[in-house]
């Protein structure tokens, strides 16, 4: 770091933000775009990206009610893998976890992508032969696996109860070594920085509240900074996929519900990998800041809200001292919620709708963060080509319909993920 730099670092940290420069433009709407995207969290602004570097699109505007990050991208866990077992999921969850292997370089923008391994914790000599099914199914597709016994367990996770006494004796696990975290923030805020170096137009505040159609198509947005043709329109809301699909008179077979997560105080590293346990429906790890970060299952009710309720932070709780119980003495620092829609068989849908000009992002259950890279990278594939990529080609509307229904049943959407 150059002296100039080091100064410059040190008055604005001083000056509250108030001197630091823009690293997006914030630009009034335009009467027309090519393609308009609904949705300023990940996956909208991964896809504004890649429409622009992939396809060459670049009059785009993504337009965000609130402030980018302010939804899903912000309040998840952070947890990235690969490990799905179904030929529809594991090469697009593959695809995107390479894409975050580079993503640094790509963006030129540090997103904090930290390999530190996924361990999914067997409970059981049944769990056990369900994991080895799952890693060869992983392996198989090229995708890294490692089946651990209980002894590379203990060793690899040492505050881990392995004891006989244990709650939850623990058999073995199912390793993915390339799994890990990545900052939720950085990546929103990296992919705004590429996008708009791009040209596209980020507009936030800017709530749609109507679709236009003419016939058969979409035409356009109605939004509270007035109406805006389009092209294309695409929607990436996460939770809110079925209100925005509504205003275009589609109904989707997904329902709104809120998953909760949860930060101690912070502490010495002492967890350098993301430890889940099905069986308990929890999940932990920890943060670069120290904090350990916990959540668990659905709080089980339909909901917009992004907050939650004592049960599922009790039940979180209760199963990690139930696995490390040297964490007993630490405090719970917050609590927080991200509302998720959940798709009928657990996966997302991807797709053209049967509306012209008009596509879907959604549908996301646990599997949204981890995601980001590849949803974008096919979303926008599909709305340049009015065709889906090989790697969301599966992620129909009509696969419902169809019975062509892509269930991990447990075995990839551990809890936690999204």
């Amino acid at each position: 770091m150059t002296r100039y730099s080091i100064f410059s670092l040190a008055r604005n940290a001083l000056s509250h933000h108030r001197n630091w420069p823009r690293v997006w433009r914030s630009p009034p709407p335009k009467p027309a775009y090519d393609a308009i995207i609904v949705g300023g969290g990940g996956h909208g602004l991964a896809t504004a990206y890649y429409l622009a570097r992939n396809h060459g699109v670049r009059n785009v505007a993504v337009l965000e009610k609130g402030w980018l990050g302010g939804g899903n991208t912000g309040r998840n866990t952070t947890i990235v893998r690969s490990n799905y077992m179904l030929q529809g999921n594991a090469h697009f969850y593959e695809h995107s976890l390479k894409l975050w292997e580079g993503l640094s370089q790509d963006l030129n923008y540090n997103v904090m992508f930290s390999q530190r391994g996924v361990l999914n914790l067997a409970h059981s000599d049944g769990q056990m032969e369900s994991f080895a099914r799952r890693g060869n199914a992983m392996r198989l597709n090229g995708i890294d696996a490692e089946l651990l016994d209980r002894a590379a367990v203990a060793a690899m996770v040492p505050l881990l109860d392995c004891s006989q006494k244990a709650r939850f004796p623990v058999h073995g696990g199912l390793l993915q070594p390339r799994g890990g975290t990545a900052r939720h923030d950085a990546v929103a805020w990296g992919y705004a920085r590429a996008a708009d170096a791009l040209g596209v137009d980020i507009i936030q505040n800017c709530e749609v509240t109507g679709i236009k159609r003419a016939g058969g198509r979409v035409v356009g947005v109605e939004t509270t900074k007035g109406e805006i043709a389009a092209a294309k329109v695409g929607i990436a809301v996460a939770g809110h996929t079925s209100q925005l699909a509504e205003m275009a008179g589609l109904r989707l077979p997904i329902e709104s519900h809120l998953l909760q997560a949860m930060v101690s105080e912070p502490l010495k590293p002492v967890l350098d990998t993301v430890v889940t346990s099905g069986a308990t429906h929890m999940y932990i790890s920890q943060s670069d800041k120290g904090e350990l970060v916990m959540g668990g299952d659905l709080d089980g009710y339909n909901s917009f809200a992004q907050r939650g309720n004592l049960p599922i932070i009790e039940h979180v709780v209760a199963s990690v001292l139930a696995l490390f119980p040297t964490f007993g003495r630490l405090r719970l620092m917050r609590t927080w919620g991200g509302i998720m829609d959940m798709s009928m068989d657990g996966s997302p849908i991807i797709c053209k709708t049967p509306l012209d000009g008009f596509y879907i992002n959604g549908g996301w259950c646990y599997g949204g963060f981890k995601a980001t890279p590849g949803s974008g990278w096919v979303y926008a594939h599909t709305i340049a080509n009015d065709n889906p990529h090989p790697f969301n080609e599966a992620y129909t509307l009509e696969r419902f319909a169809e019975g062509y229904v892509i269930d991990e049943k447990g075995a990839g959407p551990t809890p936690g993920a999204h």
